[in-house]
C-alpha cells in the first residue's frame, strides 16, 4: 500500500513539474493567436507600416517591404503553426504567402515583391499645357499671343509634354517663335482649335521670316484635327488699308518666303492632321531639318494666290511627305539646294505649280541636290508637273531623281527641265550652270493642255542620262495651242516608245571638254 502511495505521489509531482514549466514558458493565448514574450514591440512596428502605407503608398500596390515580405512578417514565424493558427493581423497579400514555410532573412526578400514604383504613374507620361489656363481666350478678337509663349515656356521644360490648343476656339495669334534648343525632347503641339493671323500692321515688320516658327527643336510634332489660318488674301491684294505699305509682301518664290509654319535647324519633325490654309506666302517650310515625317495633312489656297508654294524645303535631308493634300497658287512642293534623300509619295496636287526642284543657282550660287523621289502623285490644273528649273550661271549638281507613277489632268506642260529659269522680264545670258545628270521619267501618263514635255538644257553643261520609259501623254484638244515636246541639249535614252513621239532626245553621252571645278562639285 505504501508502495502503491509513493508511485501516486510521483506521478503526481511529475505532472506538476510540468504545468509550472508550461506557465513559466508562454504568457498565455490570446484568441487564436500565440505570442512571444517581444511581440508588444513587433506590433508596434507593424502599427507604424500600417500608418506609413496609409499616408503614402497603398499596401498592395506600394510593394510589401513594409509590412508582409519584411519586419512585420518575420515575427509571425516562429510560433509552432496549426491549422488554426491563421495570420490575420495584418491578412497576408497573395504573394507573401509563399514566405511562411522558410526562416525569414532579416532583409527583404529582393524577388517577387512588386517594385515600389508600381502604382505610381511612369515618368515619361506627358504633362499637358493648355493655352486656356495660360490666359488664352479664343475668341478671334483677343491677342493671345502672350497666353502661347506662356505655355510654351512650360512645355519646353518637360520632356514628352503637349501643348494644347483646345477644338471650337478661335486664337488670334501674331508672329511667334517656339524656341530651342534649350528645350527638352519629343514636345507635341497639339492643334485641334484654329490660330488664325492678324492683318493689322502693327504686328508685321519688314525683314519677317514666318508667322508661326520652331526652331532648333529635337523631336517636335504638330498633330490635330485644327487649323492655321493666314487670312492671305490681304497680302496677295495687298489693298487693304490696314497693311503697312512699307512691308513688301510681294517676293519672289525663290528668295526667303514668309512661311505660316517654318521649321528650323530642328530633327524628327512630324507634322501630321492639321490643315494649313490661305497662307500669306509659303504655307509650310523646313530649313535646315532632319528626319520629317508630313503626312495626312491637308495645305489649302486658291490658285490665284501670289507665291503660296505648298510645301518647302531647303537645307534638308531624310524628308518623308505622303498621303497629303495640295492646293496653292505656287509650287505644291518645292526642293531648293541643300536636300537630299527626300520621298514624296501618294499626294494629290492641284491647283498649283506642280512638283520642282529649284531655282537653282541664283545670283552665281552653289546648289546641291540628290537622291529625290516623287511617285504615286495626282496632278489636276496645274502649270507644270515635275520640274527642274536653275539659274544661268549657277554651279553644283542636280543628281538621282527619279519620277514615277504620275498622273496628270489639264496639266499645261507635265515634263519640265529649265535650265534658262528667268522669273522676270529679262536676265543676263551666262555660261556656267547646275549640272543635271541621272533624271529618270517612267510611268508619267494623263492630259495636257499646252506641251507634253520641255527640256531646254544648258549649252556648256548639258543634261545627261535622263530616261524614259512608260511615257503617254494626250493632248486637251479644246484647251490653248498645242505644242510638240522640245529639247535642247539633252542627252539621255528612251527605254519604251512614247506618247507623243520623243524623238528630240539625243541618244549617248554628251562630248563635252568642260573641266570640273571644286565649284562644281557636291
Amino acid at each position: 500500500m505504501s508502495r502503491f502511495r509513493m508511485k501516486c505521489f510521483g506521478l503526481l509531482l511529475l505532472v506538476l513539474l510540468l504545468v509550472c514549466s508550461n506557465f513559466d514558458g508562454c504568457e498565455g493565448r490570446t484568441g487564436k493567436h500565440w505570442k512571444q514574450k517581444k511581440s508588444p514591440s513587433s506590433s508596434m512596428v507593424r502599427k507604424k507600416g500600417k500608418g506609413k502605407n496609409g499616408s503614402g503608398h497603398s499596401h498592395n500596390a506600394g510593394g510589401h517591404s513594409h509590412s508582409g515580405g519584411g519586419g512585420g512578417g518575420a515575427h509571425h514565424l516562429s510560433p509552432p503553426p496549426s491549422p488554426k493558427t491563421g495570420h490575420q493581423s495584418p491578412p497576408p497579400s497573395p504573394k507573401t504567402g509563399g514566405h511562411l514555410s522558410p526562416p525569414p532573412s532579416p532583409s527583404p526578400s529582393p524577388s517577387p515583391s512588386p517594385s515600389p514604383k508600381t502604382g505610381c504613374p511612369p515618368a515619361s507620361k506627358a504633362t499637358m499645357f493648355d493655352v486656356l489656363d495660360y490666359g488664352a481666350k479664343g475668341d478671334g478678337v483677343t491677342d493671345d499671343t502672350k497666353a502661347f509663349e506662356d505655355a510654351w515656356a512650360a512645355a519646353c521644360k518637360v520632356a514628352g509634354s503637349i501643348m494644347v490648343v483646345p477644338a471650337e476656339y478661335e486664337f488670334l495669334v501674331g508672329p511667334i517663335s517656339f524656341s530651342g534648343p534649350y528645350c527638352q525632347p519629343n514636345i507635341v503641339f497639339q492643334l485641334d482649335g484654329m490660330i488664325i493671323a492678324p492683318t493689322n500692321a502693327k504686328y508685321w515688320g519688314s525683314g519677317l521670316l514666318w508667322w508661326i516658327e520652331f526652331t532648333k527643336l529635337r523631336g517636335i510634332t504638330i498633330r490635330g484635327s485644327g487649323t492655321i489660318e493666314g487670312r492671305g488674301s490681304v497680302w496677295w491684294t495687298n489693298t487693304e488699308s490696314d497693311i503697312n505699305p512699307d512691308v513688301s509682301f510681294e517676293t519672289d518664290i525663290d528668295s526667303d518666303v514668309d512661311p505660316a509654319l517654318r521649321f528650323y535647324g530642328s530633327s524628327n519633325v512630324t507634322v501630321t492632321g492639321i490643315t494649313i490654309q490661305n497662307s500669306q506666302q509659303c504655307h509650310l517650310k523646313f530649313d535646315n531639318c532632319e528626319a520629317v515625317q508630313v503626312y495626312n495633312m491637308t495645305i489649302a489656297s486658291p490658285g490665284n494666290s501670289l507665291n503660296t508654294d505648298g510645301i518647302h524645303l531647303q537645307n534638308s535631308r531624310d524628308v518623308m511627305i505622303h498621303h497629303t493634300n495640295l492646293s496653292c497658287g505656287d509650287d505644291c512642293v518645292s526642293i531648293q539646294t541643300g536636300c537630299s534623300n527626300v520621298n514624296i509619295h501618294s499626294v494629290t496636287c492641284g491647283p498649283g505649280h506642280g512638283i520642282s526642284i529649284g531655282g537653282l543657282g541664283r545670283d552665281s550660287s552653289k546648289a546641291c541636290v540628290s537622291n529625290i523621289t516623287v511617285r504615286d502623285v495626282n496632278m489636276h490644273n496645274t502649270m507644270t508637273g515635275v520640274r527642274i528649273k536653275t539659274w544661268q550661271g549657277g554651279s553644283g549638281s542636280v543628281q538621282s531623281v527619279k519620277f514615277s507613277n504620275i498622273r496628270v489632268t489639264e496639266v499645261q506642260t507635265p515634263i519640265v527641265i529649265d535650265q534658262f529659269y528667268c522669273d522676270r522680264s529679262t536676265c543676263k545670258n551666262q555660261t556656267s550652270a547646275v549640272a543635271l545628270s541621272g533624271i529618270a521619267y517612267e510611268n508619267i501618263k494623263g492630259t495636257y493642255t499646252v506641251k507634253p514635255v520641255h527640256f531646254a538644257c544648258s549649252d556648256t553643261s548639258p543634261c545627261s542620262d535622263i530616261t524614259l520609259n512608260e511615257i503617254a501623254l494626250e493632248p486637251l484638244q479644246e484647251h490653248y495651242h498645242m505644242y510638240e515636246p522640245f529639247c535642247w541639249q539633252t542627252y539621255g535614252e528612251l527605254y519604251t516608245p512614247t506618247t507623243p513621239p520623243i524623238v528630240c532626245l539625243q541618244n549617248g553621252k554628251p562630248a563635252s571638254n568642260r573641266i570640273l571645278s571644286d565649284r562644281d562639285l557636291c
